[in-house]
């Protein structure tokens, strides 16, 4: 089972529904997207778009590990979703529902 303390993000529980922080806008691009916070003015990447379908669709899910499940990653690849997920929780681009 993951453990989120081993992602560095003591906030971030797969366990609970999360969803993109009201100030957060989502560009879809080429090779991922980009996320901008417009209230701290942090803007981050996503490189791919599985992780992004993922991010769109967490308010959907009664969890994190729900909405991996939903976009066919199991537990055995999930961990670098989870650890992307978690900085994406520590940025505040992303917040508990």
């Amino acid at each position: 089972m993951f453990d989120a303390q081993k992602v560095d993000s003591a906030g971030f529980d797969p366990d609970t529904t999360w969803r993109l922080h009201p100030q957060v806008a989502l560009r879809p691009e080429p090779f991922g997207a980009l996320l901008y916070h417009f209230g701290t003015r942090k803007l981050s990447f996503l490189k791919n778009t599985t992780i992004v379908e993922i991010v769109e669709s967490l308010h959907q899910h009664p969890s994190v590990r729900a909405a991996l499940a939903a976009h066919g990653i199991d537990e055995s690849a999930a961990r670098p979703y989870l650890r992307a997920l978690a900085t994406l929780a520590d940025s505040h681009m992303i917040v508990p529902a």
